[in-house]
């Protein structure tokens, strides 16, 4: 089953990247240039603990976690609201405005060429361990694909999913955690599945959600 789902990388807004360990810059698949905001994340202490632990439903050794990008709490001083999600695919961090000039920010995966997107849309849903049904644009490219798959551990859409509006876009979790950092998604902003439950804890469905290309 596991490699079923590795077959699929990628598809749920996901394709696999893997990043070599032993690099010490990440590398932008894109320009082929090291991205350098990605290392001085890295060699940061963790300065956020988690708000909400992963589900008692799935053992936490069995979901994947790791990530190079810690979470942390910078300073925001821009002009949108506390509660609000800022993307940004050119950094590939997500903020999540707080009050007190300040945001957390995670990083996340986006979408790779062709397939990114920008504007403002809305939490309009929000689902633990989602199921997923991989919608008609997708089946078209890869009418190979199941028309469903049952939420868990195995499910491309992770521990949490958020919905975007009346798009097909959602911020979710990922069972590939080695490409958090990168572009290579079908749209949807991928997270770790420890990162995307700590920020579903957090946001509220009617959130504003800008993404910034």
């Amino acid at each position: 089953m596991r490699r079923f789902v590795i077959a699929l990388g990628g598809l749920a807004c996901a394709t696999v990247a893997l990043a070599s360990p032993a690099a010490a810059y990440e590398i932008d698949p894109l320009t082929r240039q090291p991205l350098t905001d990605v290392l001085t994340v890295r060699v940061r202490p963790q300065s956020v603990a988690p708000s909400a632990a992963l589900p008692a439903d799935v053992p936490g050794a069995a979901v994947p976690q790791a990530t190079a990008i810690a979470r942390e709490v910078v300073p925001y001083s821009g002009p949108h609201a506390p509660g609000t999600i800022i993307v940004s695919t050119v950094e590939r961090r997500l903020y999540l405005v707080q009050p007190g000039g300040e945001a957390l920010r995670y990083g996340v995966g986006v979408g790779r060429p062709g397939f990114t997107w920008g504007g403002t849309q809305t939490v309009t849903m929000k689902r633990e361990w989602p199921d997923w049904r991989p919608p008609s644009e997708m089946l078209r490219r890869r009418p190979d694909l199941p028309r469903y798959m049952k939420g868990g551990i195995e499910n491309p859409l992770g521990a949490r999913a958020m919905y975007l509006g009346n798009t097909i876009y959602r911020i979710h979790g990922s069972n590939e955690p080695e490409t958090i950092g990168t572009a290579v998604s079908s749209g949807c902003i991928r997270m770790t599945n420890e990162d995307v439950t700590d920020l579903y804890s957090r946001v509220k469905v009617g959130a504003r959600v800008v993404v910034q290309r």
